[in-house]
């Protein structure tokens, strides 16, 4: 099945990137490398999905919120691609960042969200290396921030 094929059994329309909201671009490609800028967990509406795990967010909502920043990310990444995600040789790399209380432990499951959806979507080459992080606080509050490297043809 292809990725578009993919995409559409799982529903999943992508929307053009957002545009950067301070000094950075939202990709950059050296070599075969795309590395992509964080993308901020957002709600249906657009806004940020607001609150921190351990507090006020739970791990699956967390988890929800990470899946919602894969379809953002594999959105900029057809970008990158010059609109052709068939381009799209591996998903190298994922850094996650969960706004998270300090006793809060498992943002390993709450970038799973992320993670899970990129190997459904890319299959064996969706598969990545990965690191997550808590952190006292992301822009805008959100709960969730991720970045991604991708190898393309």
């Amino acid at each position: 099945m292809s990725v578009y094929e993919k995409l559409k059994s799982l529903d999943i329309t992508l929307a053009a990137p957002a545009a950067p909201v301070a000094a950075y671009v939202m990709h950059v490609q050296t070599g075969n490398l795309v590395f992509i800028s964080g993308h901020i967990a957002k709600k249906a509406d657009g806004n940020p999905w607001v609150g921190q795990l351990g507090k006020n967010i739970s791990t699956e909502e967390g988890q929800q919120a990470a899946r919602a920043i894969a379809i953002d990310l594999i959105g900029t990444l057809q970008e990158a691609c010059g609109g052709d995600l068939t381009r799209v040789k591996r998903i190298v790399k994922v850094m996650s960042l969960v706004n998270s209380t300090p006793d809060y432990t498992d943002q390993h499951l709450v970038t799973n969200g992320c993670s899970e959806l990129l190997g459904e979507v890319f299959g064996a080459a969706g598969k990545h290396a990965r690191s997550a992080f808590g952190v006292a606080q992301i822009p805008r509050g959100a709960c969730v921030e991720i970045e991604m490297i991708a190898e393309i043809a």
